[in-house]
């Protein structure tokens, strides 16, 4: 009876481990699936290069208003910050003290006007006699000379009253060009005309194109100007022999980005390069027209100048967020063809929108981990989910 429970025991042990190891291979067996992982592909494509610069807008016109000469200043015409025409009265400076120059000097004109005629008489009489020697020639002389003599004190005469003229017509400051006025820097009851007073009143400006001023360095002119002229060397006749010195500065197109990041919906054209470069700074003044039929620009405004400086032909673009940077080592995760997570150093030639530009250590068909760059590491192997990646800078 002994010999037979044991044997059930020993049955019954079996039974168990069997069930046990089996149930332990079957775990071994189900290995689990390696995890998803977005990825995309490096983005080749034809890419424009733009340097950025920082601009100030001018009026096309800004025509400062002085007071052309001293006085009081007694009536302002104008709105401030308003449209005003050409030849519109903006400012009034007591003319009183005008007024009295020119009575004091019409009275010299006719002092001086009847000094000649008693010169010119005297003259007239003074020839006769002369012709019967009754006089002597001096006495002809001196009679003619004090005839001259008086004509030209009328004449100074003459022009000192017209001096007084014009001054007094000083004392009505007109507009003189069509535009938008500014801020008036002074007040009525001021003394205007000589410093410290002020002397320019106001500024009228036309907005309906501006001009933005901006600096280029040195190195960036000679760069732009020995592309423009590759440019223009291309598109010449193949017949033509001549050959042009310098790039078409007005083929330069360029943008205006705002201070709020929104583009000036009208492209500009340069039409100024300064004739020096400012050896105080190494920097070149260039000055473009933009059209502004909105009046949306300002003079006074500071804005970023766009110009496209060179097209980058097959460049490989990678999201920067894709992009690890480690004491100036650039490097991204990719997947191999093995499904395995690789990590290759990247060397960057320039930022374009929200993407980088890789000029090595990539290639057009390589698989970018985009998402989960914290869970992934070399040699893990993925399931790679191709995907694309949602630029926010609107890059076509």
């Amino acid at each position: 009876m002994k010999i037979k429970y044991t044997n059930r025991i020993i049955s019954i042990l079996t039974i168990g481990i069997v069930m046990v190891t089996s149930s332990c291979e079957e775990k071994v067996t189900k290995k689990a699936p390696p995890p998803e992982i977005q990825v995309m592909n490096v983005i080749q494509k034809d890419v424009p290069i733009y340097n950025y610069f920082v601009g100030q807008v001018y009026g096309q016109e800004d025509i400062s208003i002085n007071a052309r000469v001293e006085g009081f200043l007694t009536g302002i015409h104008f709105d401030e910050g308003t449209r005003v025409k050409k030849g519109q009265l903006l400012y009034t400076i007591d003319p009183e003290p005008f007024k009295a120059k020119i009575a004091s000097e019409n009275s010299k004109v006719a002092e001086a006007q009847t000094k000649l005629v008693n010169a010119e008489n005297e003259l007239a009489r003074y020839k006769p006699l002369a012709e019967i020697n009754a006089v002597s020639k001096s006495d002809l002389d001196f009679a003619q000379a004090n005839r001259d003599a008086s004509k030209a004190a009328l004449d100074a005469a003459k022009a000192t009253l017209r001096m007084a003229e014009i001054n007094l017509s000083y004392t009505r400051i007109k507009s003189p060009i069509t535009g938008f006025i500014g801020k008036t820097q002074a007040r009525v009851g001021e003394f205007v005309g000589r410093n410290p007073n002020p002397v320019i009143l106001n500024i009228v400006s036309t907005v309906e194109s501006v001009r933005v001023q901006f600096f280029l360095t040195e190195s960036q002119y000679l760069f732009l100007a020995r592309e423009f002229r590759d440019k223009e060397s291309q598109n010449e006749d193949s017949t033509s022999t001549v050959r042009k010195k310098r790039p078409s500065a007005d083929k330069v197109k360029i943008s205006l980005i705002l201070s709020d990041g929104s583009t000036h919906p009208y492209d500009g054209i340069v039409n100024f390069i300064n004739r020096e470069v400012d050896a105080s700074t190494g920097a070149i003044l260039v000055q473009a027209t933009f059209p502004n039929p909105d009046l949306i620009l300002r003079p006074g405004q500071f804005a970023r100048v766009q110009i496209m400086m060179k097209e980058d032909k097959g460049a490989l673009l990678v999201p920067q967020r894709c992009v690890t940077e480690l004491q100036g080592q650039y490097s991204v995760f990719i997947v191999n063809s093995e499904n395995k997570i690789e990590s290759r150093q990247i060397k960057i030639a320039e930022k374009f929108g929200d993407y980088y530009i890789a000029s090595d250590g990539l290639k057009q068909n390589d698989k970018i981990v985009l998402e989960g760059l914290q869970k992934v590491g070399s040699g893990m192997e993925v399931n790679p989910v191709v995907t694309e990646f949602e630029s926010q800078t609107n890059i076509q």
